[in-house]
C-alpha cells in the first residue's frame, strides 16, 4: 500500500516553499506509530522502500517487454537535495535494461549553440524505458533567471515552451513525473559542512555552492514560480520533503509505483506460432 502519494505530495497551485515543510514525515512508520523508536522506525521505512522497489522492478520488466509506453522521472532540487542519492537508492536494484539516468551539468559550447531544449530532447525515454533526469530543462528557467541571464519576458516564453514540450512528450506516450526535493536552508548547510569535514567527500564540494547559497531565497521563489507555471495533469509536479533521506526515498518510490500501477502494464500475449516449438 502506497498511501496515495500522488495526492498527498502534488504541488499546490499556491505553492510556498517553507523550511518547516522539508521535515514533514507523513509517510514514515513513526508517523503511523509514534511509540516507535527512531532506529526501529528507520529500519521499517527502509524495509518498506525495499518492498516498493521490488514491485517497481516487476512493473518495469513489463514496461520493457510491452515496449509501448515510457516514463520520464525528473528530479530537481537545490545543491545537496539528494538527486544523486535518490538515483542510487531507488534504481541500483532494478535491471539496467530499459533504465537510463541522465545528469545535466552546465551546457557545453555546442549545446549553447542550439536552443536550450535541444540537449534535453535527445535524452527523453524511448518505448519501454524509464529515464531519470538528474536536473533537467528546468535549469533554464532557474539558474538563468536567478543569475539574471534571462529577463522576465524570456522566462515567460520559456515556461510556455516547456509546457508545449512536455505536452508533446505526453501525447506521444511519455508518462511524466516531476519531483522537487525540498530541503531546508539549515539542512543544506549541514550537508555542505559534512562534505568539507570528511576528506572522502571533499571531492563533492564546489566553492560555487557557497555563492549560490547566498541566493537561497531567490532560488526558492524561482522554484515556486517554475512549478506553478508548469504543473499540469499530464506533467504533474510533486514536492517531496527531503530533509530525511529515508523518508524521501520512501515517498519517491511510492510515487513511481503508483504511476506504474496506473499504466496497465502487461506482458505481450504469447505468440500462437511458438506453441509448436520444442527446445532439444
Amino acid at each position: 500500500m502506497t498511501h496515495n502519494a500522488r495526492q498527498r505530495f502534488r504541488a499546490s497551485p499556491k505553492l510556498k516553499l517553507r523550511d518547516k515543510d522539508a521535515d514533514d514525515a507523513t509517510f514514515s512508520s513513526r508517523a503511523a506509530n509514534p511509540k516507535l523508536g527512531k532506529s526501529r522506525g528507520k529500519t521499517l521505512d527502509l524495509e518498506r522502500t525495499a518492498a516498493l522497489i521490488d514491485r517497481i522492478a516487476a512493473l518495469q520488466d513489463k514496461l520493457y517487454a510491452q515496449h509501448k509506453q515510457k516514463v520520464l522521472l525528473v528530479l530537481q532540487g537545490s545543491d545537496t537535495a539528494g538527486k544523486d542519492g535518490t538515483v542510487r537508492a531507488l534504481f541500483s536494484r532494478i535491471s539496467p535494461m530499459g533504465l537510463r539516468a541522465v545528469a545535466f551539468k552546465g551546457p557545453t559550447d555546442n549545446e549553447l549553440a542550439h536552443d536550450y531544449l535541444w540537449r534535453v530532447h535527445q535524452h527523453v525515454p524511448v518505448n519501454g524505458e524509464i529515464a531519470i533526469f538528474n536536473r533537467s530543462h528546468y535549469e533554464d528557467v532557474l539558474i538563468t533567471r536567478v543569475q539574471g541571464w534571462i529577463d522576465d519576458d524570456e522566462c515567460k516564453r520559456r515556461y510556455a515552451q516547456i509546457r508545449d514540450f512536455e505536452r508533446m512528450l505526453a501525447e506521444t506516450g511519455t508518462v511524466i513525473i516531476k519531483v522537487f526535493l525540498h530541503i531546508s536552508r539549515e539542512e543544506q548547510r549541514e550537508r555542505l559542512q559534512e562534505r568539507l569535514d570528511d576528506p572522502d567527500k571533499q571531492w563533492k564540494f564546489n566553492p560555487e555552492d557557497i555563492k549560490q547559497r547566498e541566493k537561497w531565497d531567490d532560488y526558492q521563489r524561482a522554484y515556486e514560480k517554475a512549478i506553478r507555471e508548469t504543473d499540469a495533469p499530464h506533467a504533474p509536479w510533486y514536492v517531496v520533503p527531503a530533509n530525511s533521506k529515508t523518508h524521501r526515498n520512501l515517498v519517491i518510490a511510492s510515487l513511481l509505483l503508483e504511476t506504474l500501477e496506473g499504466m496497465d502494464l502487461q506482458y505481450p500475449p504469447p505468440h500462437p506460432d511458438l506453441s509448436s516449438f520444442t527446445v532439444v
